[in-house]
């Protein structure tokens, strides 16, 4: 069906030992948009990627890809998906025209063409050992690899980290090529939030291994306003209120994260004998650290 969401996630729990390293995730994403999957290094990130990719078999819950189990059909799912993964796993001894070749051997929708055309504008020299290409070279390659056979869904996970600025427009220019030709569906891992902001449809946040937010990005930016305000008198800390997420600031003048806009907040100021200075919409990444209370690029790998 058209319209069955090419990824569906229901109530997925994952523990290793005594780490819960998912808990009771739900997610549901149709064809034809870019999705970011961002939390801090460890939240769960990856583990999830590797339930999609069935490189792990589900605990507790469900995970269906093109209406499919991932663990009992690897070769319906795989055979449709594009990967690329910030560790770039290469054969290193082969040339990059050895890994094309080697490659295309595993899918059968594999375009030549397309191939050779990514291998030039990514400026890939054929004959070059993979072992010898600089970390963004192998990552272009890695990409190139991933886009080849035209896949209807392209996972990424973490794909820019660690590279130049450069070689991340580049991958981010490509993911936009790919969502534009033909309306395939891109998952797009990374706590890099002000790439995922540029290029995402659909959000995600992953938090300890829990969904903390998930909707379309254009409305998660319009329900949150970033609202300073200025107090009479010196506050160690302004009143709780329900809709403000967290202050931030000192003495007479205090920032507020508000959810679902700014008009709770608005009606309690005069109450307060204060007043409103500022209102703005916030980015993602300070909506991230209202809601996660860290930023994205704080923890710890896991």
């Amino acid at each position: 069906m058209v319209n069955e969401p090419i990824i569906q996630v229901s109530e997925l729990t994952r523990r290793f030992g005594a780490r819960t390293a998912l808990r009771s995730v739900y997610l549901s994403m149709p064809r034809g948009a870019v999705y970011g999957l961002v939390g801090a290094n460890g939240a769960g990130k990856t583990t999830l990627i590797k339930h999609l990719l069935g490189l792990l078999r589900v605990e507790c819950g469900a995970v269906r890809v093109f209406g499919l189990d991932p663990v009992a059909d690897p070769v319906g799912v795989l055979s449709r998906i594009g990967y690329l993964s910030e560790e770039h796993d290469l054969p290193g001894w082969m040339r990059v025209d050895e890994l094309i070749w080697y490659s295309r051997a595993f899918y059968p929708a594999w375009d030549d063409a397309y191939a050779e055309e990514l291998r030039r504008g990514f400026a890939l020299d054929a004959t070059a050992r993979i072992k010898n290409l600089s970390k963004g070279q192998k990552a272009r390659a890695g990409l190139l690899i991933a886009l080849a056979h035209r896949p209807e869904l392209l996972v990424l996970d973490e794909p820019s980290s660690g590279l130049d600025p450069v070689v991340r427009r580049d991958i981010l220019g490509a993911i936009l090529r790919t969502i534009a030709d033909e309306g395939r569906t891109v998952l797009f891992s990374s706590h890099l939030l002000e790439e995922v902001e540029r290029v995402a449809d659909h959000v995600t946040m992953i938090s300890h291994g829990a969904v903390a937010l998930s909707a379309p990005l254009d409305a998660i930016k319009q329900a949150h306003r970033w609202v300073t305000v200025r107090f009479a008198e010196s506050q160690p800390q302004p009143p709780a209120l329900a809709g403000v997420l967290r202050w931030d600031g000192a003495g007479r003048e205090w920032t507020a994260a508000c959810r679902d806009g700014s008009g709770v907040l608005a009606a309690a100021v005069a109450n307060w004998g204060a007043r409103i200075v500022t209102e703005r919409v916030p980015s993602l990444d300070e909506i991230f650290v209202a809601h996660v209370g860290t930023p994205a690029t704080s923890a710890a790998d896991a």
